[in-house]
């Protein structure tokens, strides 16, 4: 029976390159790197931590391959609560390639633990805040927020090309980029010969790599920009939760921050400042205090910037996918018909024949699937459109169900990173 292994994975101090290797029992080998930046003397202790924990979660990548329920560990080993959590990541946080590949949670990986007792946490003291960004509206608000709150902060962008958006270059005083090179030949390979593909939890990927970048750079606060988001699953295999967006969920940022208070140090803190907001409050913030500065500058759409390898240097919107028909939603209240048509080429997406499909599958119509996308509540996103139509927008060709939103709702957060942006709101 095959199975996947976890092999190792490597720091080199001198050139700031990380490396994490893995490989299937039947002798399919993969090498990732990551180019990180070394800004000071940093803490080798927390370092190796962090290196272990992404080198766990990165291997979703390799491993989608070829699912199977069995794996193992070179050298190292893993405890109950780290095999409960590894559950959890390659289970739920694949449940929407599960669906898509018609696989159940039996079929994916269960782990073991190998060892019963671990090693205690490091004693941190690093300070300051790293915030993670991408050039869409939740991270552009999150730095617009911590600049306001006169929050002094270093940004970090994760480019797997060699460009970035064009638009960072305006937030805050010290920028740091980690370039991701994944094992593309190895992937393509495994494809031709059966592989499958689908999407991961690259949410908690990215934030274990900002992990590693704030010990680098003597940080102690890891700030990511993630709304009230990936509550709402889209369907079920068994009692397994199809969800797109699991990592971007409240339950795994109290994990992911979990595992980093038990396993790396109680010093570091991850979470994100804006995690009790909705969409739409998120959506609205932005306008009130980023809008003048990145309006015409920023997008959320995957599509036209996001694809592995893409220049994105000047961010787009496509105006075709649901992620852009999810932030047509979302803005229609409160910014102006001309204005936000010309970010789409001056189409009113309303009026869209092509697109009535992807809005009946946003507002819940018809019985239509909700996109796999990262993307508003239904109840809020019909709110937003019942909203919009005491504008000058077009109505979309279907019945939408009225709403009981309430625009002013909160949801749970962390106490430490919701205080960091207080003093702005």
């Amino acid at each position: 029976m095959t199975y996947f292994i976890f092999d190792r994975y490597a720091f080199d101090g001198s050139t700031g390159q990380a490396s994490f290797y893995y490989r299937f029992s039947d002798g399919r080998q993969f090498v990732e790197t990551v180019q990180f930046k070394v800004v000071r003397e940093y803490d080798a202790e927390a370092l190796d931590r962090a290196l272990f924990l992404a080198w766990l979660l990165i291997g979703v990548s390799y491993y989608k391959c070829f699912p199977v329920s069995r794996v193992s560990f070179t050298d190292s080993s893993i405890d109950m609560w780290q095999a409960a959590f590894l559950g959890k990541v390659y289970q739920e946080g694949m449940s929407q390639f599960a669906y898509e590949n018609h696989l159940t949670r039996s079929d994916l990986a269960q782990f073991e633990p190998t060892s019963g007792a671990s090693a205690q946490p490091v004693h941190y003291t690093g300070t300051g805040i790293l915030a993670l960004q991408s050039g869409g509206k939740d991270s552009l608000l999150v730095a617009t927020l911590l600049e306001q709150a006169q929050q002094r902060f270093a940004s970090f962008y994760i480019s797997s090309s060699q460009s970035a958006p064009a638009v960072l270059g305006d937030i805050g005083k010290t920028q740091l980029t980690a370039t991701r090179v994944i094992d593309r030949t190895a992937i393509e390979q495994a494809r031709a010969e059966g592989g499958l593909n689908g999407h991961v939890p690259v949410t908690y990927i990215v934030m274990s790599l900002g992990l590693i970048q704030a010990i680098l750079g003597n940080y102690s606060m890891v700030v990511v920009s993630i709304g009230h988001e990936g509550e709402e699953h889209h369907a079920m295999i068994g009692d397994l939760p199809v969800n797109h967006q699991w990592s971007k969920t409240w339950a795994a940022e109290q994990l992911f921050s979990e595992y980093v208070e038990r396993y790396i140090s109680p010093e570091i803190w991850v979470g994100s400042p804006i995690r009790g907001l909705s969409e739409l409050s998120v959506s609205q913030l932005f306008i009130e205090h980023a809008w003048a500065q990145f309006g015409h500058r920023f997008s959320s759409c995957n599509r036209a910037n996001y694809t592995q390898g893409a220049d994105n240097t000047h961010l787009q919107w496509c105006g075709d996918c649901p992620k852009c028909a999810n932030a047509y939603l979302l803005f229609a209240p409160f910014v102006a018909h001309a204005e936000l048509t010309g970010m789409f080429g001056g189409k009113d997406l309303f009026a869209q024949s092509e697109l009535a499909q992807t809005f009946k599958g946003l507002l819940g119509v018809d019985d239509a699937m909700k996109p796999f996308e990262c993307i508003g509540e239904v109840n809020e996103l019909r709110y937003a459109y019942h909203l919009s139509q005491s504008r000058s927008f077009a109505a979309l060709p279907f019945v939408v169900p009225p709403s009981d939103f309430d625009p002013a709702v909160t949801y749970q957060s962390q106490s430490w990173a919701r205080e960091l942006i207080q003093r702005a709101l």
